[in-house]
């Protein structure tokens, strides 16, 4: 297989997952595919690999942006492109795990993921209508989504045989091959067991994946995005919707709720808390509001 640095559609392969996955966008997708194509130059120039770039190599490439007089939050916007980069990597299979994982850059407020309401959930979950074999996979999809957190290439990826509906769990291989049980809820598992049938009766010799397309074929991450955002703006949802914010709302909800943030750091499939941790502001959040809607002299 070519070096990431002699194939130029790895760029544009980078983008479309920033854009569709993550939800990011558009300037901060561009921003981010500049970032991660100085880096590709950068190997180029000095002969590094790519693909397995060394921490020290990261490193060198990152003093070398600061020397050129990258601002503090152009260098940590660069880490996290870098991450990102190697994440989608990650993801598509090219290793076990990111080489840019632990890196650090200068100390930045964090920007808050943005979250669906209970009731923007709710109205999503509702809008898939009708009998039909696409509103019926539709249904499940976003049960199972919103019941269990799973990143959009976990639910792409997922098989029939992962789904244990007499227990109430979904076996999720996530990033850097490592596996997790994740419980799934009643009404996800209903909408699951009725979408099954359905897929049984329609396809004799279907692919192995757990959601299909009309075809019979693996569902797209592309496909997919463009099936939330008809659905968004079909429940008269004004948020812009991407697959990412209903993985979002899973954490954000479930530590409203009174979960533990270890027991949230699990369920994600995060190797570090601190990745977690993130959620505890939006839950602090919720809990000022409560504070100021209902404290006596609030």
């Amino acid at each position: 297989m070519a070096g990431l640095a002699e194939r130029p559609e790895v760029l544009e392969e980078f983008s479309r997952y920033l854009s569709l996955e993550r939800g990011l966008s558009p300037r901060t997708a561009e921003a981010y595919v500049r970032d991660a194509g100085r880096f590709l130059v950068w190997a180029r120039k000095t002969g590094s690999d790519a693909q397995r770039p060394a921490r020290t190599e990261l490193d060198d490439f990152l003093w070398g942006e600061k020397e050129r007089g990258l601002a503090p939050a152009s260098l940590a916007r660069a880490i996290g492109a870098l991450k990102s980069f190697f994440d989608y990597q990650a993801i598509e299979g090219r290793w076990a795990e990111s080489p840019a994982r632990g890196l650090r850059g200068p100390r930045l407020g964090r920007r808050l993921p943005r979250s669906l309401s209970r009731a923007d959930a709710a109205r999503l979950l509702s809008a898939p209508s009708g009998a039909s074999y696409e509103a019926v996979r539709e249904r499940a999809m976003l049960e199972l989504l919103y019941a269990s957190g799973l990143r959009v290439s976990e639910l792409l990826g997922a098989t029939p045989e992962a789904v244990n509906l007499a227990e109430g769990w979904v076996r999720v291989l996530g990033k850097g091959g490592k596996e997790r049980l994740v419980p799934v809820h009643a009404r996800a598992l209903s909408a699951l067991r009725v979408y099954l049938r359905e897929r049984e009766r329609r396809f004799k010799s279907p692919a192995p994946e757990l959601f299909l397309g009309r075809s019979g074929r693996r569902l797209s991450r592309v496909q997919f995005w463009r099936l939330l955002r008809a659905l968004g703006r079909r429940a008269g949802i004004k948020t812009p919707l991407h697959p990412h914010l209903l993985r979002h709302a899973f954490a954000t909800h479930l530590l409203e709720g009174g979960a533990d943030l270890r027991s949230v750091q699990e369920l994600l499939g995060h190797a570090d808390l601190s990745t977690t941790q993130i959620y505890t502001h939006l839950e602090s959040s919720a809990i000022k509001a409560a504070h100021s809607r209902h404290h006596p002299r609030g």
